[in-house]
């Protein structure tokens, strides 16, 4: 196959001279500037029937092409209107301790802490955190005007992590109570809004938003020497909550409050977490409440020993008995001891409760009176007995 060569003889193409060119040139852009004109109109109106076209309120009148209009509206949806109804309840608390004055040489009160709490009555009660106000020498609530005002203690649960105070009732405006939802009712996937004072006063009355992740979780609280003597039952959300949101407000779309906020898992042995909050449900906050208002402190029915979980002691220490589980006895006194429970025995059930742990055993009495009479099925080595305890006060 050959090459093609436009210089052979009947290939050479004719050559146009300078005045042909021109006049080529010439008669293009006329050409070109008559379609542009017949076709322009046409593509701008297609382009504009594209765009939207703001209309003015009350009207039927579109503005002027190329003018652009704001138009104001209101975002007024339940999660709002649920917000601005318990928002003004929701107030910073703040601990304020002695602390020493080396320029000084004297003691001085500092504010060491803020945490946040809820107004739940008119008389000026508010239901925060125990480990908020704990160790505090003078306790001011911040309102959500940002007034302070000074709080006394009511007084406070450390088994639960609930506290009471109170403000001077003419500080409490009507809009300024909260009202007290149903937890039991609570369904995981329903709204959960956090209201609080994350990381202080500077970010005080923070809204966040999420769902009820799960109900019935249990967290461990612990004594001083590490054993857990109580599992506190919680709602788990996914809403926000940061250190300054303890004793804030957990509510509902209607703007009740569900849990007392208390708690978050931040790190685990397998690394970071997100997104696991903690809240104490108000219903069981709420004989707690009740309990603090009336008597300063919590009541509870005890059978009069001390106690230790089986799983606790050495193998080499622990009570031969058939079972792995239960509660040792230790110095029974009062009702324990007039019914008969010997140190060494190992209590595994109270009334038609299983008792495996301390935990346990508190539950199953926590539900009872001072003065209450139980069922105590025990094991002394290997032989299963029961008797009847009456309970007394704790001290």
């Amino acid at each position: 196959m050959g090459f093609y060569d436009t210089d052979a003889e009947g290939m050479r193409p004719r050559r146009r001279g300078p005045l042909s060119w021109l006049a080529v040139i010439v008669v293009s852009a006329m050409i070109g500037s008559i379609v542009t004109m017949l076709f322009l109109p046409a593509m701008i109106r297609s382009h504009l029937v594209s765009l939207p076209v703001a209309q003015a309120p009350g009207t039927n009148l579109a503005p002027p092409s190329g003018v652009q209009q704001t138009v104001s509206y209101t975002v007024d949806t339940g999660i709002v209107q649920a917000v601005n109804k318990v928002k003004p309840a929701i107030v910073g608390v703040v601990n304020v301790a002695k602390v020493p004055d080396f320029w000084r040489g004297q003691m001085v009160q500092k504010d060491q802490g803020v945490g946040s709490g809820v107004i739940f009555d008119p008389r000026g009660y508010v239901v925060t955190n125990n480990h908020v106000v704990e160790g505090a020498s003078a306790v001011e609530v911040v309102l959500a005007n940002g007034q302070r005002v000074k709080a006394s203690i009511v007084g406070t649960d450390p088994l639960t992590d609930l506290a009471v105070l109170r403000i001077p009732a003419d500080q409490v405006k009507a809009d300024m109570v909260a009202t007290f939802g149903n937890s039991d009712t609570l369904q995981p996937g329903e709204p959960a809004i956090a209201i609080g004072n994350p990381l202080g006063l500077e970010f005080r009355q923070t809204v966040t938003v999420g769902v009820i992740s799960a109900t019935g979780r249990t967290l461990p609280i612990t004594d001083s020497q590490g054993q857990v003597v109580w599992e506190q039952d919680v709602i788990q959300t996914d809403a926000a909550i940061n250190p300054g949101n303890s004793g804030g407000a957990l509510c509902n779309i209607e703007g009740q409050v569900i849990g007392i906020n208390s708690s978050k898992i931040t790190q685990t042995a397998q690394g970071p977490v997100e997104g696991l909050g903690f809240a104490i449900p108000i219903n069981e906050a709420k004989p707690i409440i009740q309990q603090l208002i009336t008597n300063g402190k919590v009541i509870r029915p005890v059978l009069g020993i001390t106690a230790v979980s089986l799983q606790e002691l050495p193998l080499e220490s622990r009570p031969q008995v058939p079972v792995d589980y239960g509660v040792v006895v230790g110095q029974p006194t009062a009702g324990a001891a007039a019914a008969g429970l010997q140190e060494g025995d190992v209590i595994v059930q109270v009334d038609n409760t299983p008792v495996h742990n301390v935990s346990d055993l508190r539950k199953a009495l926590f539900v009872k009176k001072p003065g209450d009479t139980v069922s105590v099925t025990f094991y002394r080595g290997q032989q299963k007995l029961t008797v009847n305890v009456k309970l007394s006060a704790a001290s």
